[in-house]
């Protein structure tokens, strides 16, 4: 298949009205008599001969799909000299709104035409499939099950070279880098982009401080005894909650966030002691009066 396809498939715009010009025969003839000049731009003439071939192409287009599946004639497309593309409508229901093609050519200064291709083509309305995305970049968080294994990325914008323990020797010239992210024993770990991408994951997700627990709560996790403190630099606005009661339960939670099982807060509980007897102590004489 020639790469006219691949250009109609880019454009995907309706076919140009034909455009009338001399025969491609008294071009090329005027060509030879002309002196030689500076190069311009060759203009594409239709060729006449082939945009009246309507009937051979659709012929040409009938032998592979059959007559039934081919609508009214479209328009006739120059593709270059003595070079012509016919369109048709499909009329497929399956394929609405593409077109039949049929690529039509010529010898010069010949009569025969020459089929060259036909193909089914999207039209500027067809239904087509999105652009192919490759998988690794098609999966989103949360998609995988536990048979999946993601492939390895050498260049993930997330994470940096990580460094390997040494023996502290004074006498040697060694840089000590002191920072929390720098794993020791580890290939890689997070770069900067990778801690700020998972810290506005962790904030904005329900187990924030912007949550609607947190909004709630009458303690933040920041002061809860069940928070664990993670490594890294993270552990100034983190922490994992190992609260069984709680609903983030083994998750990373926002030191401003909060539930209500937090570890020292508590509900007001009802008095359940018994009220205090009234006794009438009163020993006064009480006068009556007759009305």
């Amino acid at each position: 298949m020639s790469s006219l396809f691949s250009d109609w498939l880019a454009r995907q715009t309706a076919a140009p009205a034909a455009v009338s010009a001399p025969e491609a025969d008294k071009a090329d003839a005027a060509k030879t008599t002309r002196p030689a000049r500076a190069a311009k731009p060759e203009k594409i003439v239709l060729d006449t001969q082939l945009a009246a071939a309507i009937d051979i192409a659709r012929s040409a287009i009938a032998e592979a799909a059959g007559a039934s599946v081919i609508g009214e004639h479209l328009g006739t497309v120059a593709e270059g000299t003595r070079l012509v593309t016919h369109y048709f409508v499909c009329t497929d229901p399956v394929y609405r709104g593409w077109r039949w093609v049929a690529v039509l050519a010529r010898a010069p200064r010949a009569k025969k035409v020459t089929v060259c291709e036909t193909a089914l083509l999207p039209g500027p309305d067809a239904l087509i499939a999105p652009e192919w995305v490759p998988w690794e970049e098609r999966l989103e968080p949360g998609d995988m099950t536990p048979r999946d294994t993601l492939p390895k990325l050498d260049r993930d914008p997330n994470l940096q070279p990580g460094f390997q323990q040494t023996e502290d020797n004074s006498a040697d010239n060694v840089d000590q880098i002191p920072n929390f992210e720098f794993g020791l024993g580890r290939e890689r770990v997070l770069s900067s982009d990778g801690l700020s991408a998972a810290a506005s994951r962790w904030e904005h997700s329900e187990a924030g401080g912007e949550g609607e627990f947190a909004a709630r709560a009458a303690g933040h996790c920041g002061s809860c005894g069940y928070l664990m403190p993670i490594a890294g630099s993270l552990r100034q606005k983190f922490g994992v909650c190992a609260n069984a009661w709680s609903p983030f339960d083994g998750r990373v939670v926002g030191l401003e966030s909060g539930c209500g099982a937090h570890s020292e807060t508590d509900v007001r509980r009802p008095n359940h002691d018994p009220a205090e007897a009234v006794v009438d102590d009163y020993s006064g004489e009480l006068e009556y009066q007759e009305g």
